[in-house]
């Protein structure tokens, strides 16, 4: 029993050895490639919180894309579509606090409260609607939400497999006691020793020939910073309560909107296309694209999603 209990001691001091040199490495690299890589757009103060916000192009209309729920990097992660919209359009990509180069924080991650920072932070970064948005997953609730709330302020949605109330109750209750630990791994820096392999596998995008050499390394720098933050845990506490909240809004049937929706989510989620047609046809103007491709559609289907966008967007400022 002695030796058994010399044997355990000595595998769990290993352990914490392991796991002290672990997060001392990882705060040393953090400080040191925040320095290597600074934010690449402005970075405003919201309620005692710096969120960045990227900018590029002109024109009359502002493009503003906001991340789904987990998104590391939500101004590189848009870039294969941003970038196919800039000769014609301003686009804006607002990091959410625990996201990107934004800072993290404890802040209630309810809908009034993200929506309200993400206002906030446009007019900041010095942009001024009506906006067009493009939500991915998740963030579809915040944008229905806003054109439930601030009508006046959008003049259409185009979702990228974006999330409605319906959508988000088809999905599996998070497991909390997994999404802790990988917080913890995270915030240690054992995401660090993860193999190339699986690297390649988790971020199909930095395969992507339209990120260069260092935008793949900066893409990776901040998966290390922000992956599974303490925001991003927050927000799946709020995820249902969210989409009560839009569910119990007024439709926002006046707001025109373009969902492109991937047969992957439907493949994993059985009736998350029938919810988004559904959701679509109270749209005046409501209109989909099924795209065979999975959930993260600004990648693979970037060219097809920008010309349709541009041709939807066209149609509409026509009408006005």
């Amino acid at each position: 029993m002695t030796i058994i209990g010399i044997v355990v001691l000595f595998f769990i001091a290993s352990i914490v050895i392991l796991l002290i040199a672990s997060t001392i490495n990882h705060t040393y690299k953090l400080s040191r490639e925040f320095g290597i890589y600074p934010p690449s757009g402005v970075v405003v103060e919201v309620d005692s919180k710096k969120l960045h916000v990227y900018t590029e192009g002109e024109g009359e209309d502002t493009l503003v894309f906001m991340a789904g729920h987990g998104t590391n990097c939500p101004t590189l992660d848009f870039k294969p579509l941003w970038m196919r919209m800039t000769d014609d359009y301003r686009i804006a990509v607002v990091e959410r606090s625990g996201y990107g180069w934004s800072d993290r924080s404890n802040t209630a991650r309810d809908i009034d409260t993200m929506l309200e920072e993400t206002r906030k932070a446009l007019s900041l970064a010095g942009n001024k609607g009506p906006f067009v948005l493009f939500p991915h997953s998740m963030s579809g609730l915040e944008a229905i939400y806003w054109a439930q709330k601030y009508p006046d302020e959008i003049k259409a949605v185009i979702g990228l497999d974006a999330a409605t109330p319906a959508a988000v109750e088809k999905l599996p209750d998070a497991i909390g006691l997994q999404l802790y630990a990988m917080y913890f791994i995270a915030r240690t820096g054992l995401t660090r020793f993860m193999p190339d392999e699986d690297i390649k596998k988790n971020f199909p995008l930095l395969k992507s020939d339209d990120l260069s050499r260092e935008e793949r390394q900066k893409y990776l720098a901040l998966f290390y910073r922000s992956a599974f933050s303490r925001d991003m845990l927050n927000e799946i506490k709020h995820l249902h309560r969210n989409a009560e909240m839009v569910s119990i809004g007024e439709m926002p049937s006046k707001t025109p909107m373009y969902f492109f929706i991937s047969d992957d989510q439907e493949a994993n989620f059985a009736g998350w296309e029938e919810d988004l047609t559904s959701f679509l046809s109270t749209i005046e103007v409501g209109r989909y694209m099924k795209l065979d491709t999975g959930h993260y559609v600004h990648y693979d289907q970037a060219e097809v999603i920008a010309a349709e966008a541009r041709s939807f967007l066209l149609k509409r400022r026509k009408q006005r």
